[in-house]
């Protein structure tokens, strides 16, 4: 055999394969990220949008669009420090 599968009579390569998984599994991640929790549902824990109390450069969260006084967030949860930063912040405009 040439290194293709067989699935449901159709052949496929590993390549094949591994691009469908990839592509989908990105689908699923992004879609997560994206989505903004609705009114009543609960945040984002920190640790997965890897919040770090001090800040990158000039970016840190007082300074950005989802910054909410005295010390949290629109998206993340717990207490947020007006130094801090993560993978979501947006820059206010």
């Amino acid at each position: 055999m040439s290194g293709k599968k067989v699935l449901n009579g159709r052949r496929f390569s590993r390549r094949d394969f591994l691009f469908v998984t990839a592509a989908g599994g990105g689908a699923i991640l992004g879609a997560s990220l994206i989505a903004t929790p609705a009114a009543g549902s609960t945040k984002m824990p920190q640790k997965a949008v890897s919040y770090q109390a001090t800040p990158k450069g000039k970016a840190r969260c007082d300074n950005c669009s989802l910054w909410q006084p005295p010390s949290s967030c629109k998206l993340v949860d717990g207490t947020i420090a007006a130094s801090g930063w993560c993978v979501l912040y947006k820059a206010k405009s």
